[in-house]
């Protein structure tokens, strides 16, 4: 029962998703009734599937089975294009000329370390600062650690101006540390 209601939502899907496709293709005549009537079939399926095999698993099924359909459609009707000429990457290069060994080793020593620092700073004044019960800070501190830590790591290594990472990640830090400490004292 439950494979006959995915099935007919699949169809139903990959229909309402062709008739929603070909009027939206058709760029000069407007096709309101075509419209209409894709999205009143992936309505019905859902409803259908919903009165097939009950209210809560018939419509997860429905629009999970509808969207399904619909991707397939997509999927299908995807072009591929070639590479554009003149263009080598999707971004520039971070460092334009050649690389210097003094920078990368700093780099690292700013997104390692002391990243680390400014995402401890964070997380520790998260838990000593945010409403609700202790264990709950604690534990979602511990959690956003990690999260601020790879943040900091990913802006450090992508931004130029090793001066300015340095002072906010050091400023992060000291004012992270220093109100958590603030709030331990009173």
């Amino acid at each position: 029962m439950i494979a006959a209601a995915a099935g007919a939502g699949l169809v139903g899907g990959m229909s309402g998703a062709i008739l929603l496709r070909r009027a939206w293709a058709d760029r000069q005549r407007e096709r309101p009734g075509t419209i209409a009537a894709g999205w009143a079939l992936l309505a019905v399926i859902v409803l259908l599937d919903a009165l097939w095999i009950g209210p809560v698993k018939g419509v997860a099924l429905g629009i999970a089975a509808a969207g399904i359909g619909a991707l397939l459609v997509v999927a299908n009707g995807r072009v591929r294009r070639g590479a554009r000429a003149g263009r080598e990457a999707l971004a520039p290069e971070p460092l334009e000329g050649p690389s210097r060994a003094w920078r990368g080793w700093l780099k690292a020593l700013l997104a390692g370390p002391l990243g680390m620092t400014a995402g401890m700073a964070v997380a520790f004044c998260y838990a000593a600062w945010a409403p609700g019960d202790p264990r709950t800070r604690i534990l979602i501190g511990g959690l956003l650690m990690p999260v601020v830590w790879a943040l900091a790591m990913t802006w450090t290594l992508a931004d130029q101006r090793l001066v300015r990472a340095l002072a906010v990640l050091s400023g992060t830090t000291i004012g992270g540390f220093a109100l958590a400490a603030m709030r331990g004292m009173a």
